[in-house]
């Protein structure tokens, strides 16, 4: 069996059935974390809260020099997270927080990531990291949000995997 080749420029490879990410350059294992993708498991059609797979690069870095816990809203920042939750929400609502990578998908099946919004992003929803538990994107504590998001590039690939 023929090795699989080492990628020089750093990417982003999300393992679903491990719920796991691992961000590498030239075969070295830069960061590896627990995730939770989409509940409804893996498909790319609009509204689903399925979790695409293929091939994306991330197209938009969202929210550098902001707080650890800001809650973003349409991609903008809304306050700190508890004190800054809409009233129409409680405290276990599936926030965005700490970052927002955006993903563009490459490839026909998944050319739709980008209008779906589907990102990486930081959860309030820790305790359920390691399980699929969320709406199609895919989600980190924030610690580790902040480590990605400080060696993610935009135009980097990410790959999602069954």
């Amino acid at each position: 069996m023929t090795p699989s080749p080492v990628m020089a420029s750093p990417s982003i490879r999300i393992n679903l059935p491990r719920q796991e990410l691992v961000l590498e350059k030239s075969g070295k294992i830069l960061l590896q974390c627990p995730v939770s993708s989409g509940k409804a498991g893996t498909g790319h059609e609009e509204g689903s809260g399925k979790t695409p797979t293929g091939h994306f690069r991330i197209c938009k870095k969202i929210g550098d020099g902001e707080p650890e816990d800001t809650i973003f809203i349409s991609r903008l920042p809304a306050g700190r997270y508890p004190t800054a939750i809409p009233k129409s929400l409680n405290e276990h609502s599936d926030f965005i927080l700490t970052r927002i990578l955006w993903l563009d998908g490459l490839e026909p099946h998944n050319a739709n990531t980008r209008s779906r919004y589907i990102y990486i992003h930081g959860t309030n929803d820790t305790e359920l990291l390691g399980t699929p538990a969320s709406h199609g994107c895919i989600r980190l504590s924030p610690r580790d949000m902040m480590a990605l998001f400080a060696l993610a590039e935009e135009g980097m690939d990410v790959f999602i995997q069954c």
